[in-house]
C-alpha cells in the first residue's frame, strides 16, 4: 500500500504543469497555443519571457528533486522503491501530466532535478555544461541532448568507480527518452531551421 501511495505522489508532483499555471495565472495565456505548443521551460522563455521562463525552469527542476526525496520522508520510510525510480515516475508525470490533458514538456529540467536530488555534485557538472553549451550554440534542444549525453558518459564512469548501477540505468533511460522527445528538433537542427534563443 505504501509503495502504491508513494508512486502516486511522485507522479502527481511530476504532473504539476508549471508552464501552464504560470502562464494562465500571471499572463492570462495558455502557452500551449503559442510557440512550439510545449509546456516546458523553453517554450515558456520563448512565449512569456525570461522571468517566467526562469521560474518555470526552477519549478520543473524541483519536481524531480522532490520526487527523489520522497523516500526520505518519515511517512515513507517503509517503502522498498528506489528513489531514482520515483524520479523517473515524476519525469513521466511531467511529460504526461494528468493536470494538463497529458500534454507536458520534454523532460529535461525535471530529469536534471532527479539528478540534483540524488547527486548534487553530478548536477553541478551538468548545470555548467548545459549553460556553457547553450552560450555557444544558442540552441536549447541541442544543448539538452549534449548535456544528457555527457550525463550518460559520467554515469558510466561513475558506475565503474562506485558500482552505482541504478544511476547508470536511470541516466541511460533518460538520455534515450530525451533524444526521442527531441526527434523533431534533431531534424530541424540537421536542416539548419531550429530556432535559437536570444536571452543568453
Amino acid at each position: 500500500m505504501i509503495n502504491s501511495f508513494i508512486i502516486l505522489c511522485a507522479y502527481l508532483i511530476g504532473s504539476i504543469p508549471s508552464g501552464l499555471w504560470i502562464g494562465k495565472i500571471f499572463y492570462k495565456m495558455d502557452i500551449r497555443e503559442h510557440g512550439s505548443g510545449n509546456l516546458g521551460a523553453t517554450n515558456t522563455f520563448r512565449v512569456l519571457g525570461k522571468k517566467a521562463g526562469l521560474i518555470v525552469t526552477i519549478m520543473d527542476v524541483l519536481k524531480g528533486t522532490a520526487a527523489v526525496l520522497l523516500a526520505s520522508l518519515p511517512i515513507f520510510t517503509e517503502t522498498t522503491i528506489h528513489p531514482l525510480i520515483l524520479g523517473v515516475i515524476a519525469v513521466v508525470g511531467h511529460v504526461f501530466p494528468v493536470f494538463a490533458s497529458f500534454r507536458g514538456g520534454k523532460a529535461v529540467a525535471t530529469s536534471a532535478g532527479v539528478v540534483l536530488g540524488y547527486s548534487w555534485p553530478f548536477f553541478i557538472v551538468l548545470f555548467f555544461t548545459f549553460f556553457l553549451t547553450l552560450k555557444i550554440t544558442k540552441i536549447v534542444s541541442l544543448t539538452s541532448i549534449v548535456a544528457s549525453g555527457l550525463a550518460l558518459i559520467y554515469s558510466i564512469v561513475y558506475y565503474f568507480v562506485t558500482g552505482d548501477f541504478a544511476l547508470l540505468i536511470l541516466v541511460a533511460c533518460l538520455f534515450s527518452f530525451i533524444v526521442y522527445r527531441h526527434r523533431a528538433n534533431i531534424s530541424r537542427i540537421k536542416n539548419g531551421t531550429e530556432p535559437k534563443v536570444k536571452w543568453i
